[in-house]
C-alpha cells in the first residue's frame, strides 16, 4: 500500500494532512490516506451508481479518512468521504454500495451544504482541511478544535457541512433505492448498515459515531427501506464474487496497515490460506521489517495472481522501504506496466528511480513524475518529488517551479511566490513553463477574502 499510515516516520509516503482530534480522540484521527487499490475498489462500486444518477464519475473525488469512527459523507462539491472505521465495520461489499448509493442521493439532490464563501479552487487541501476540521468537531464535540483546524485551511467558512435534515436523509434514501433498483442491486446492504447504526441513537452524543449525528436516523426511514427491500425484484441479488473478494482484500489491507501487527496476525491466522489473510499477514510482517516472512508471502500472492498490480506494488514498497532500492525497481516497474493509468503506483516507481541517483534513472523519474502530476495535479508530495528530480538533473528553474506548485497545493502562498521568483530568473520566457509561472504568481498573489 503506497500511501497508508506506517509505523515509522520513513513510511509516510502520501499522507495528505494530519489534524489533531481533541482530547480522548485517537491520535490518528482526521488524516487523509491514499492508496490506489482502496480508492479503485470503492470507485468500482460507485461508478455505476454515479453514472445512473447522471453524474460524471470522473468528477466525483473519493477521499479516505483514517479515523476509527464510523462515518461517510459528501461535502464541498462533488467530494465523497469514507472513514476507515466505516469501511472496516462493513461485512460485505453490499453495505458499502448501499451507503454510496445514499451519499450519491445527496449529490444528485443538491443537498450538500456549501461553504458561505467561494472555495479556493487552486488549493483543494484547504477545502479538505476545513471539512476535516468540522469532522473533528463533530466526532469530539469540540467545536473549538474544529474551528481552529478550519482556520488552518485558509479560513474557509465552516458552515453546516456535515449536517443533513431528516427530510434530506429520507430523500437521499429514496434516491438510493431508485439507483440500486436501476443498477439491479439489492437494498439489503443499505438496510443492514442503517439497522446496525440504529442502536447508536440511544447512546449519549459523546459515545455516538458521527454517522448518527450527521445522518439522523428514524424508525420511519428504516421502515421505508425495509418495505422496499421486501418488494424489490433484486432483494436476493448479491454482489458478484469478485466484488466480495475485493471487499475482503480491502478490509484486510486497511486493517493490516492501521492496527498493530500483533493484532493483525492474531485476527488473520496462519491456518487461513485465503488471499486476504496472506495479504494481511504479509503487510504485518513487513511493518515490523520481518522481510524473511513478508517476502515469501507476497511472492506466493504474485505467483497466484501474476497480473495483480497491487501485489507487485507491495513487494516494491517492502524492498524500497527496507533500503533494497535496486531490488525494488523490477516489482515497481511491473506494477506500473500492469496499471499504467494509476498515478499512485507510478509514483512508487518514480521514487525508486529517483533514489537510485543515476542520471538515466533520474530522467525516467522525471518522465514518470510528469505523468503523476498530470493525473494527481493537487498532490503536493508528487510535486516535491518532481522538484527533487529536476534539481538532480540540473534543471533548477523547473525545480523551483515544481516547488512553487507544491507550496501552492499546501496553501502556502508566500512560499509559492518565493519559489516562483527563483524560477523566474532561470526559465525561458517563451516556454510553457513560463506561462505556468505567471499563473502561479497570479494565484499566490490573490487576496484571500476568507481571512
Amino acid at each position: 500500500m503506497k500511501s497508508l499510515i506506517r509505523t515509522r516516520a520513513a513510511f509516510f509516503l502520501a499522507i495528505a494532512l494530519v489534524l489533531w482530534g481533541g482530547p480522548g480522540h485517537d491520535a490518528r484521527a482526521a488524516s487523509l490516506i491514499r492508496d490506489a487499490e482502496v480508492e479503485n475498489t470503492i470507485r468500482a462500486y460507485a461508478t455505476p451508481l454515479f453514472e445512473t444518477a447522471g453524474l460524471n464519475a470522473r468528477d466525483v473525488q473519493i477521499y479516505i479518512i483514517n479515523d476509527r469512527s464510523i462515518n461517510a459523507f459528501v461535502a464541498g462539491g462533488l467530494n465523497m468521504f469514507f472513514n476507515t472505521g466505516f469501511l472496516l465495520k462493513t461485512r460485505s461489499a453490499s453495505e458499502i454500495i448501499g451507503v454510496i448509493a445514499h451519499e450519491t442521493g445527496h449529490l444528485a439532490g443538491g443537498h450538500i451544504a456549501r461553504f458561505s464563501n467561494q472555495i479556493n479552487t487552486a488549493n483543494k487541501m484547504a477545502m479538505v482541511s476545513t471539512i476535516l476540521g468540522v469532522l473533528t468537531a463533530v466526532a469530539t464535540g469540540r467545536g473549538d478544535a474544529g474551528i481552529a483546524i478550519a482556520r488552518g485551511g485558509q479560513g474557509l467558512a465552516m458552515g453546516n457541512i456535515l449536517s443533513y435534515s431528516r427530510g434530506q436523509e429520507s430523500s437521499a434514501d429514496q434516491a438510493a433505492l431508485t439507483l440500486l433498483d436501476r443498477t439491479h442491486q439489492s437494498p439489503a446492504g443499505l438496510y443492514d448498515f442503517l439497522h446496525t447504526m440504529e442502536n447508536q441513537e440511544f447512546l449519549t452524543s459523546t459515545n455516538q459515531d458521527p454517522y448518527v449525528r450527521t445522518h439522523p436516523l428514524t424508525r420511519d426511514r428504516l421502515r421505508v427501506i425495509e418495505e422496499n427491500l421486501k418488494a424489490s425484484p433484486y432483494k436476493d441479488a448479491h454482489p458478484p464474487p469478485e466484488q466480495e473478494e475485493s471487499h475482503k482484500r480491502m478490509v484486510a489491507k486497511l486493517f493490516a496497515f492501521i492496527e498493530h501487527p500483533t493484532t493483525v496476525l492474531r485476527k488473520y491466522g496462519a491456518n487461513d490460506k485465503s488471499i486476504a489473510t496472506r495479504y494481511a499477514r504479509a503487510i504485518a510482517y513487513y511493518r515490523v521489517a520481518a522481510l524473511d516472512k513478508a517476502l515469501p508471502l507476497i511472492d506466493e500472492l504474485i505467483a497466484a495472481e501474476p497480473n495483480n498490480p497491487y501485489f507487485h506494488e507491495l513487494k516494491g514498497q517492502m524492498l524500497f522501504e527496507n533500503g533494497r532500492i535496486a531490488a525494488s525497481l523490477a516489482p515497481n516497474q511491473e506494477a506500473t506496466r500492469l496499471a499504467p493509468d494509476a498515478p499512485l503506483i507510478r509514483l512508487g516507481l518514480a521514487r525508486t528511480q529517483l533514489e537510485m541517483n543515476e542520471p538515466n534513472q533520474t530522467r525516467e523519474a522525471i518522465r514518470n513524475l510528469l505523468l503523476v502530476t498530470q493525473g494527481e495535479s493537487d498532490y503536493a508530495f508528487a510535486w516535491d518529488q518532481l522538484a527533487l528530480a529536476y534539481g538532480r538533473n540540473g534543471q533548477l528553474g523547473l525545480a523551483a517551479l515544481a516547488q512553487a506548485e507544491a507550496a501552492l497545493r499546501r496553501g502556502h502562498k508566500k512560499d509559492a511566490l518565493s519559489h516562483a521568483k527563483r524560477a523566474e530568473k532561470r526559465l525561458d520566457k517563451t516556454s510553457s513553463a513560463w506561462l505556468r509561472l505567471l499563473d502561479i504568481k497570479r494565484t499566490a498573489s490573490e487576496r484571500d477574502d476568507n481571512r
